[in-house]
């Protein structure tokens, strides 16, 4: 795995275009100024939460004792079921009473789960299992895809207006099936690992 396709793994899971109308309907009650600060700092904690699986999610995976091949096969399995939802999203009604909570947003819902979900920790614990020696490569990956994240969230309101829900979602489902595929192949990887570690 590359830099490149590493940042784009996490860009993708990320999923910035697809918590655009989640992130409008959270902040709707606040002024442009405000919204910027909230964001910046969700942004802040979402970053720190996956350099902390970066870093420690490998002593984590030991404790547990998980296998690389169990792993690979269920961060695909992850991946997939992510992807499913992007393709065929929820309706936002749905999402809107999950997001009620009183009083400003902080940390949830997001910075947890919007930008560093589960599935997004996931990857990184998958990106540094490949090789934890390149470490510094997978910390600049997480840095690209969450400032392209950031970029994206900081113009919602901009590319909310510009492309329209249907834009959006075309978007959206777009980033699914590339995900779909990447999901495919990890699953496929996992399960060829797991066959030649067989006596």
């Amino acid at each position: 795995m590359t830099l490149f396709s590493a940042a784009l793994l996490l860009f993708l899971v990320m999923d910035p275009v697809g918590n655009i109308p989640l992130f409008l309907v959270t902040l709707q009650g606040y002024g442009a100024e405000r919204q910027k600060r909230i964001i910046i700092r969700e942004l802040l904690f979402a970053l720190a939460a996956l350099i902390l699986f970066l870093f420690s999610g490998q002593f984590l995976l030991k404790l547990l004792n998980i296998s690389d091949s169990a792993l690979t096969m269920a961060g695909g399995i992850i991946l997939f079921l992510i992807a499913i939802k992007m393709i065929f999203p929820a309706t936002m009604g749905a999402m809107a009473q999950d997001m009620d909570i009183e009083g400003e947003p902080f940390i949830v819902p997001l910075a947890i789960p919007f930008i560093a979900g589960p599935s997004a920790l996931a990857a990184v614990l998958f990106i540094v299992s490949r090789d934890t020696a390149r470490w510094p490569e997978w910390l600049g990956a997480i840095l690209i895809a969450w400032l392209a994240s950031g970029i994206i969230l900081f113009a919602a309101n901009h590319l909310s207006g510009y492309l329209g829900k249907r834009g959006i979602i075309a978007i959206e489902r777009l980033m699914g099936m590339i995900l779909t595929a990447i999901a495919v192949e990890m699953i496929m990887n996992g399960i060829n690992q797991f066959l030649l570690c067989l006596p």
